[in-house]
């Protein structure tokens, strides 16, 4: 059994989704690894991780309107709004969708399917640099 950890660093430019399977896919499927499971784990409570459709763009935005009605940046609306009227929002919208993610590697190549994509999903409007760890375990 092996294992290998990567560290990701994502530039955001604001809120919505930015999809790293090509950056995953590279760093895993260079690991030497022919049967095993990635982790991918985000550091932050504002933003999250999500494996979605990367074929037609309006899944993406569709999924961003509907994070903006059951979460939505309303002043007054949350306590917590120490760091500005998009953060509980933030918070929320995280929660919802996780900071984790598993996905097996088969065959040496990450088992996603064919229209899959994985995507680091910014809550806040303003641009943030976000980690993400990859772990790899498997031989």
């Amino acid at each position: 059994m092996r294992q290998a950890l990567h560290h990701l660093r994502i530039d955001t430019s604001g809120r919505g989704l930015v999809e790293i399977t090509g950056q995953v896919r590279r760093w895993a499927e260079g690991q030497g690894i022919g049967e095993g499971l990635l982790t991918l784990f985000c550091r932050h409570t504002s933003a999250s991780l999500t494996i979605q459709e990367n074929a037609d763009p309006d899944v993406r935005r569709d999924l961003e309107a509907f994070f903006d009605r059951i979460a939505p940046e309303a002043p007054g609306r949350y306590i917590h709004d120490a760091e500005g009227p998009d953060d509980m929002p933030a918070h929320i919208r995280s929660a919802l969708t996780g900071v984790q993610l598993s996905v097996p590697l088969s065959g040496g190549r990450l088992a996603l399917g064919t229209w899959q994509g994985v995507y680091l999903f910014e809550h806040r409007r303003a641009p943030h640099r976000r980690q993400v760890v990859l772990h790899l375990l498997g031989e």
